[in-house]
């Protein structure tokens, strides 16, 4: 494990661009197949190379976020704002809900939105279809899910993040499972 953390502390943007593009381009694989019921490769070659590429530059905006909200709640405390309940030293459980809570209200939807685009930029075409439901992933799913992150070392939080994506393909996979006809 120490090779992890060693790689994650040398390589900060990179290690969450490599774990986003395997992890991210991943859980959208493990949709599909959940969905459709079957275990195959969804991805043609152009989506193959693409969606790496693209989980890679969201990984770079994601650990960003996670470094910028981390102080502009501290700040927020620390003006007082914010009441001292919410301070890591004082409530490990409330800091990290809201951490999780103002990134995912005030970033999340730039990052859904972004992510969405970013998907079908090559490709020439757009399809919002559904976008509400992916906004509203970020109160069901990633509120809860990043609150868990936050109560980690922050070594570890970029790579659950990641694999809190995997996990997400799943379950959006299985809730959107297609009926035999």
């Amino acid at each position: 494990m120490n090779w992890y953390y060693d790689f994650v502390r040398n390589y900060p943007i990179g290690s969450a661009m490599l774990q986003f593009a395997i992890l991210g381009t991943l859980g959208g694989c493990v949709a599909k197949c959940v969905q459709e019921k079957r275990i195959y490769f969804p991805l043609k070659l152009k989506e193959a190379i693409w969606y790496p590429i693209s989980w890679a530059i969201l990984a770079i905006m994601i650990k960003m976020a996670f470094i910028g909200f981390g102080g502009f709640l501290d700040s927020l405390i620390y003006e007082g704002y914010l009441p001292l309940a919410f301070d890591s030293y004082h409530n490990r459980f409330l800091h990290a809900f809201a951490l999780s809570a103002l990134m995912n209200l005030q970033f999340g939807p730039l990052l859904v939105i972004f992510h969405r685009w970013l998907d079908y930029l090559p490709f020439g075409k757009t399809d919002w279809s559904n976008i509400d439901k992916a906004l509203k992933s970020l109160l069901w799913w990633w509120i809860p899910a990043h609150t868990v992150t936050f109560l980690l070392p922050q070594d570890l939080q970029i790579g659950m993040a990641a694999v809190w994506s995997l996990v997400l393909g799943f379950i959006l996979g299985f809730l959107n499972k297609k009926k035999k006809k």
